[in-house]
């Protein structure tokens, strides 16, 4: 059986915590901030523990990194 490969576009923008959980950042930073509200602009910077059934995903394109 060929050796599982790690999706490298997914570790790039992925960190796994010692727990095996899986931090991300959110969306929406980039451009027409205009009309968002400073409020808003700084919740957007702080980084995200994804939920468990989206992790469940990222297990699969992280077999080395996913702590199981």
């Amino acid at each position: 059986m060929p050796k599982m490969k790690t999706h490298k576009g997914t570790q790039k923008r992925v960190k796994v915590t010692a727990k095996g959980k899986f931090v991300v950042k959110h969306s929406g930073t980039s451009h027409i901030l205009t009309k968002k509200k400073r409020k808003r602009k700084n919740k957007l910077k702080k980084d995200f523990v994804i939920s468990e059934g989206t992790a469940r995903r990222f297990r699969v394109l992280l077999p080395t990194g996913s702590g199981r």
